[in-house]
């Protein structure tokens, strides 16, 4: 803990801090740091580490290195130029415990960016928030961290035990990015990624695993006046991932729930995400591809669920009639394991206790359906870790955002978990 006028000094140099966390979520969006343009945003990252005073230095993705460790997931796109960003501070001398600030700079794609009210990478506040590509996810969490470093430093306090701060790509497809810096920094005491809460800041207690998954099918050409002399493989690939409602259906069947996830309904979640084929629109398909995503609930192995896939489109090529081969699966992207972050580990009740003498509450305990980087700390390198971050609204979504009230209250809390850590 720490004492009263140090709480007090500390609180109000994050409230001075304000219009320039806001400022950094706003220089932070307008980067398109969709896969494979993060380079500039990395860029920028430096540039913020050495304002800061930290010395930033690179953490490169070696596929060679990472590929045999059970967190890797299959890259889709090759690494070079987008090596992770890190930088640690070191106190002058250290009687606490150290602390891992990491976040992801990679956004998922706009989609149409007409539906946006305003353009997605030009950052614009109505109403008390933030609205952009990636302001919510997770741009602001990020600038929570950094200005909850720079409060400590305003209130002339210093942390008892190394900071570790890292900016990562790929927590949207891979992780590997995360699990570079893993392996490449020191481990800290305990992890705090300030992901955001669905539409109040939350503490992450547990997260499902995902895997990602492409159905490919080759159908039969054929003039349309003879289609019934062809094979259509869009048909054919649509029949067969219509099988996975069952499979998702089976997996949030309450025997198969995570205690974790007892009070929600549908936990697992499998999404369509991608499609293409065909050649012609007067021509029976030759080809047709298919994304999956598909979730996977903890204690579940991904490996066991991505047999299962295979499983699935065998069962339901056979059906269909299709000759061997003609309908296969490949993997690229994630294959991670679900999560637990039990709320008594003692970060957990660190990053409680913070928050609630900010904002005067108790934090939502919040069991996610989608997955973060915060796992391989857990599963990989027996590190706590944890996510906690400010609210958000319409991620991955349209006119997502981010309220400018829960970014502040939770850059405090940060500052006063750095400083009590």
């Amino acid at each position: 803990m720490i004492d009263q006028g140090a709480k007090t000094a500390l609180l109000q140099a994050a409230s001075s801090l304000e219009s320039e966390c806001e400022a950094l979520v706003a220089r932070l969006v307008r980067h398109r740091s969709v896969l494979g343009q993060e380079q500039s945003c990395l860029a920028e990252m430096e540039q913020i580490y050495a304002e800061l005073g930290l010395e930033p230095f690179r953490i490169p993705v070696n596929v060679a290195e990472l590929e045999s460790h059970p967190g890797f997931s299959p890259p889709l796109i090759d690494y070079a130029g987008r090596d992770p960003v890190a930088a640690i501070y070191r106190p002058a001398s250290t009687a606490g415990r150290s602390l891992l600030l990491q976040s992801h700079i990679d956004v998922v794609p706009e989609g149409d960016a007409a539906l946006w009210t305003t353009p997605p990478f030009e950052p614009v506040v109505r109403d008390g928030r933030m609205y952009g590509r990636g302001a919510a996810d997770m741009k602001a969490g990020l600038a929570c961290s950094l200005m909850a470093f720079k409060a400590l430093k305003l209130a002339g306090l210093e942390p008892g035990g190394e900071l570790h701060f890292a900016a990562v790509i790929e927590e949207e497809c891979t992780g590997n990015g995360a699990l570079a810096v893993m392996q490449a920094l020191p481990r800290p005491d305990a992890v705090l990624i300030p992901e955001p809460g669905p539409d109040n800041p939350a503490l992450y207690v547990a997260e499902v695993g995902v895997v990602w998954a492409w159905l490919h099918v080759t159908g039969k050409p054929a003039h349309v006046r003879e289609m019934q002399a062809g094979v259509n493989a869009i048909e054919a690939a649509m029949a067969i991932a219509a099988r996975f409602k069952t499979y998702e259906f089976e997996m949030n069947r309450a025997e198969h729930r995570h205690p974790a996830f007892a009070g929600l309904n549908h936990p697992v979640n499998i999404n369509l995400g991608t499609i293409e084929g065909g050649e012609w629109n007067s021509s029976v398909p030759t080809r047709a591809k298919i994304g999956l995503r598909v979730g996977v609930m903890p204690g579940i192995s991904c490996r066991q669920v991505a047999a299962d896939i295979v499983r699935i489109v065998a069962e339901g090529a056979a059906e269909l009639g299709l000759p061997e081969g003609h309908a296969r699966v490949t993997f690229g992207g994630f294959m991670a394991d679900g999560c637990v972050f039990p709320p008594d580990q003692a970060i957990s009740q660190a990053v409680m206790a913070a928050h609630r003498a900010v904002f005067d509450d108790e934090l939502r305990h919040y069991a996610a359906s989608g997955l973060t980087d915060a796992r391989h700390y857990v599963l990989y390198q027996g590190t706590e870790a944890v996510c906690y971050g400010p609210d958000c609204s319409n991620i991955h979504g349209i006119d997502e955002s981010v309220g400018l009230a829960s970014m502040h209250g939770v850059t405090k809390a940060l500052a006063l978990l750095m400083a009590g850590w």
